[in-house]
């Protein structure tokens, strides 16, 4: 008989050790499927890892749960995504903290949650609500001191009217050297898994592949100059932060 305080355990160090990669999420996603009987326990884990792990860890879950909703529909284990669709707002505050500290996952929640509405997981209005109040946290991470900056107070910020994250030191939420250069590949392979899905369109998608040529045929020199800025902007700020380290 499996034991429920080991299947707990094994789960949550799934979730420590998450990467940017497909793989690492469907085996998270498949033990959890695996062991359905815990399914409230195991949520649980999620939330907990969410707010007790640094951003980067935090941006990870966030695309697992991308992936494990959609493996858990396709087995009709529908309670992990109503869990999910509870506390939607619950996790986002975590991976977009109101304090500013998570900046650098506006885009990538931003991406997770189109994905979650256009595969029917949210509705469109739940994600219009948390769009609402993620254009307040979308800061320029450089502008953010984590040694300086006070953490949000209860409700003050939040998206809902859940426990905001737990209470953390500014010193435990900065990153490292190694996690800063950790985040960097993770958003490499994440930016890769966004090229081959577009690329992958076809069938009975063609009119949104399409679209998608239209769309890129308008770019112009000035959006390229744009997305040269945006990633020069980037750069800076990621040297800015291994200067303070």
């Amino acid at each position: 008989m499996v034991d429920p305080f080991e299947v707990r355990m094994r789960f949550t160090q799934q979730l420590q050790h998450l990467s940017a990669s497909v793989t690492s999420s469907q085996k998270a996603a498949q033990y959890a499927l695996k062991h359905r009987d815990w399914d409230e326990d195991l949520h649980s884990c999620i939330l907990e890892q969410l707010e007790r792990n640094n951003m980067n860890n935090r941006a990870n879950i966030m695309s697992f749960i991308e992936q494990f909703c959609d493996m858990a529909t396709k087995e009709n284990h529908l309670p992990y995504v109503r869990m999910m669709q509870r506390d939607i707002l619950r996790v986002v505050d975590a991976v977009v903290p109101p304090d500013g500290s998570g900046a650098a996952n506006v885009k990538h929640v931003r991406h997770v949650l189109e994905n979650l509405r256009l595969k029917g997981v949210l509705s469109a209005e739940s994600v219009s609500e948390i769009e609402a109040a993620l254009r307040d946290r979308d800061v320029n991470s450089e502008q953010y001191d984590l040694d300086n900056s006070e953490l949000s107070r209860s409700g003050d910020g939040a998206l809902s009217g859940s426990r905001s994250p737990r209470h953390v030191k500014p010193s435990d939420m900065r990153l490292d050297k190694r996690q800063i250069e950790q985040r960097i590949e993770e958003d490499r392979e994440r930016n890769k898994r966004l090229r081959e899905s577009m690329w992958a369109v076809g069938g009975g998608d063609q009119d949104e592949w399409h679209k998608f040529n239209d769309d890129l045929s308008d770019i112009d020199d000035d959006d390229l100059g744009n997305t040269e800025e945006e990633m020069s902007e980037r750069d800076h700020a990621a040297a800015a932060m291994r200067g303070d380290l």
